[in-house]
């Protein structure tokens, strides 16, 4: 059964009923509730269990959208179940894209990037560290989805802008990718340039919805199920009162690796707990290392990516901008990431704190700027947004089954209260 894309909040999707969990937020009521009462499950963010990632305090959404300006949207595509069809499916992919500021074509933010790992892509890069600026949406998708996605980008702007490639600028858009393949027909392409352009158009300010949404709907995170996660931080006001907020699209790390709280919960989970039964201790063992039985090995190294995006209202220059991306590796690293050989590790800041003009009347025009003594703070708090953004993506993502019957578990509330528990760090 097949619905029409339905809005929710900042969420359209197309979704098929068999077989799906599903999480939504209490403001993502559909129109039709009994559709889908079935898919109900509530999931906790870090912050709900009493976890306590770092000292600043979040924001009120505890969401990239925190910063003032900064809009969301996703269109998720979760459709077909059972053998992969090349080309029709199964489908667990999408597209979640951010848009800085209202009007950034002509009202320009600041941006700079960091690489910390390149087995992937995130086109436009090369002008923005040219430019120093980011002047469109940014976009996140699947790997082979790419030149859709972009082509989505270019011909919302154009309608915005129609001058573009006329009398005014071409553009390149920025679109970054990770691969969902493990759960998805990638082969098939399935994100259209008309999803992009509806994702722009429902795109909002408020509560992001996290996890199996989006770019995020086929990620994998630590072997667990992974995808969309976000946090923010407020700087007290002795430090600016400035606000970071970061949003990632998690596809990164081995099981074994994952560390939160400081605990090493990758290493424990697997071992015999009380509420986890021998069989399913063995089978969800066999799903969580990707390994299903019967099937032909593969040449492939799922070391995975992750995306992370930086939204800041302080006044960072480029140069600033590419040193809070720098930063934000080291909240990766706090979750246990070592950044694989096969894994695409790529971040992107902007400020909402200054605007650079689309063509400046004058032959100079001024930016606030803030000292480098005083950037401290906003390196701890991308360094804290950033760890809990991970966090979050891996407790709010649902259990997803995708091609070939293939099931990647989202992690369990109860088992890792047990682990933190057990390692003195209880949670509620």
């Amino acid at each position: 059964m097949r619905f029409p894309r339905l809005k929710q909040g900042v969420q359209a999707c197309r979704i098929s009923m068999l077989g799906i969990g599903w999480a939504w937020t209490a403001s993502a009521v559909l129109a039709n509730p009994s559709a889908t009462q079935h898919l109900v499950e509530t999931r906790p963010h870090v912050k709900d269990l009493g976890i306590t990632i770092g000292r600043y305090a979040s924001g009120e959404m505890n969401a990239i959208t925190d910063v003032q300006g900064v809009k969301v949207g996703h269109v998720t595509i979760h459709e077909g179940e059972g053998a992969l069809q090349v080309g029709q499916g199964p489908i667990r992919t999408g597209v979640t894209v951010i848009i800085p500021r209202e009007d950034v074509w002509h009202h320009k933010v600041p941006a700079g990037a960091f690489v910390l790992n390149g087995t992937g892509e995130m086109t436009g890069l090369a002008w923005v560290a040219e430019s120093g600026f980011l002047e469109y949406p940014i976009a996140l998708t699947n790997t082979l989805n790419v030149p859709r996605v972009a082509d989505g980008v270019m011909s919302w702007m154009i309608q915005r802008y129609t001058d573009i490639g006329i009398t005014d600028d071409t553009l390149t858009p920025v679109v970054a990718e990770c691969d969902d393949s493990r759960l998805n027909d990638s082969q098939g392409r399935h994100v259209s340039p008309e999803d992009v352009v509806h994702a722009l158009e429902t795109a909002t300010r408020g509560p992001v919805p996290e996890g199996s949404v989006g770019a995020g709907t086929g990620m994998v995170s630590y072997q667990f199920k992974g995808g969309i996660g976000t946090a923010s931080r407020v700087l007290p006001s002795e430090d600016g009162g400035y606000r970071v907020g970061v949003l990632v699209n998690a596809n990164h790390g081995r099981r074994h690796e994952l560390t939160i709280a400081g605990v090493p919960v990758g290493q424990v989970y697997n071992t015999d707990l009380p509420i986890v039964s021998h069989k399913a201790h063995e089978e969800s063992t066999v799903a969580s290392l990707g390994e299903f039985p019967g099937e032909v090995p593969q040449r492939r190294q799922d070391s995975g990516s992750i995306i992370i995006i930086i939204a800041t209202d302080a006044p960072l220059d480029a140069r600033q901008l590419s040193r809070l991306s720098r930063r934000a590796t080291i909240g990766l690293a706090r979750t246990g990431s070592i950044s694989h050989h096969g894994s695409g590790d790529f971040v992107l800041a902007f400020s909402t704190g200054n605007v650079i003009p689309h063509y400046p009347e004058h032959r100079t025009f001024f930016m606030a700027h803030l000292a480098d003594t005083h950037i401290n703070p906003l390196f701890q708090a991308t360094v804290e947004a950033t760890e809990e953004a991970i966090l979050n993506a891996l407790l709010q993502a649902t259990t997803v089954t995708g091609r070939d019957g293939r099931r990647f578990e989202a992690i369990s509330v109860e088992r890792l209260r047990s682990i933190l528990n057990t390692y003195g760090r209880p949670i509620q």
